[in-house]
């Protein structure tokens, strides 16, 4: 069965579910290796671990279409990637989703703010018009060869014009043929219950951000506040951020690394997720063979 069906399964089956966000192929590996459902190419992520700048806009479609590219090499899960804006307007689009459809990826996400964009969660978005936005998804479902890719539609409208308009462009994403709506930045429960209220019976993505503007929620809470997929896009990063930032402060103040062995994997661990075994069986069938 193809990931693009896995993931269309995956949103019709019972149940909520957590999408981790990976950064690059290692990250995504071990997202897999965890045993979660499906993994979330994080545009943040990426534009933090690859370029080093914060999440204003930065990266390129052909950037972020490479690292997608390995990471759906080495998975088996589905893969959602952060498409941004689409890249440009509704002709980029079209050549946007073919990219990212040729790199292996199960579902885009778009979003209706104003190229260059920013992070959901920072201050000084702008959006497009409503119209733009459902040009740019019929688009993106014109340029897919597999109907089964999934287009997940976000608005970034709700800090911008306020949640009303937030939900009556969630309804018309919907209505143009989005797959899964991502309402983005609700801060308080009573505006996450409204959303999943208005927008009932459609697959919904709640995105949480330590620190941000949305408050945390387990993912019972989630289901039961009505949505489909919490989102967890730069965990992952800021878990690996902490912990090579602890390791070098202890390996600079000592000089040592014996008191930082309880932060790093063991050698055994980094061989085993890297498939070295998996190698050395190549080794002996096509290096080695008479």
């Amino acid at each position: 069965m193809s990931k693009t069906r896995d993931f269309q399964n995956l949103i019709k089956a019972p149940g909520s579910f957590i999408l981790p966000g990976a950064y690059d192929a290692m990250s995504a590996r071990l997202i897999e290796e965890i045993g979660f459902k499906a993994i979330y190419a994080t545009g943040a992520g990426i534009s933090n671990a690859q370029l080093g700048w914060a999440d204003v806009g930065l990266t390129s479609l052909k950037e972020v279409v490479d690292i997608v590219a390995r990471m759906t090499e080495v998975t088996t899960k589905p893969i959602v990637v952060d498409g941004d804006t689409g890249f440009g307007n509704a002709i980029n689009v079209l050549r946007t989703v073919r990219e990212f459809e040729r790199a292996g990826v199960a579902a885009i996400q778009m979003e209706d703010q104003v190229s260059p964009k920013k992070c959901g969660h920072f201050s000084g978005k702008e959006v497009i018009s409503k119209e733009e936005m459902v040009g740019k998804i019929k688009a993106a479902l014109d340029a897919r060869h597999d109907e089964n890719l999934a287009i997940m539609a976000r608005t970034d409208a709700l800090a911008v014009n306020g949640i009303e308009d937030a939900l009556d462009r969630a309804y018309a994403y919907s209505e143009a043929g989005a797959d899964i709506i991502f309402v983005e930045a609700p801060t308080t429960i009573d505006q996450l219950q409204q959303i999943t209220h208005s927008l009932k019976g459609i697959p919904q993505v709640i995105n949480l951000v330590e620190g941000g503007r949305t408050p945390l929620v387990s993912l019972k809470e989630a289901e039961d506040l009505g949505f489909k997929i919490m989102l967890c896009a730069n965990t992952v990063l800021r878990s690996a951020i902490k912990g090579i930032t602890d390791s070098l402060r202890i390996l600079k103040e000592e000089g040592s690394q014996e008191n930082l062995l309880n932060l790093i994997c063991t050698w055994e661990e980094r061989q085993s997720l890297f498939k070295l075994n998996q190698i050395k069986e190549w080794e002996k069938k096509y290096l080695y063979s008479e």
